[in-house]
């Protein structure tokens, strides 16, 4: 089983959610839009969203979250909010 990270951020004033595929060229990453910016995903949409892609998070796998500043060195700066999670390609019910 190969396991990959999703990852979750706001781009481009929406909510997106993409499996990063390191080793796969040229190819585009599988990608998700939830279309908005307000309020977060909640876990079952993004749970839903990763089945579209054909990915499910591992099991006992967390979503984490994490802070990214633009300019480190300025306290000030805006926040961006990266949420990931581990997966694997679906299985389906009962695999």
């Amino acid at each position: 089983m190969k396991a990959f990270t999703a990852q979750m951020s706001v781009f481009k004033g929406r909510w997106r959610l993409y499996v990063a595929l390191l080793d796969a060229g040229v190819t585009p990453w599988p990608e998700f839009s939830f279309d908005r910016a307000e309020p977060v995903p909640t876990f079952t949409e993004r749970a839903d969203a990763l089945s579209v892609l054909g990915f499910e998070p591992l099991p006992d796998a967390e979503w984490e979250w994490t802070e990214y500043s633009a300019d480190p060195d300025d306290p000030a700066s805006p926040v961006t909010l990266i949420a990931a999670v581990r997966v694997r390609s679906w299985t389906g019910v009962g695999a």
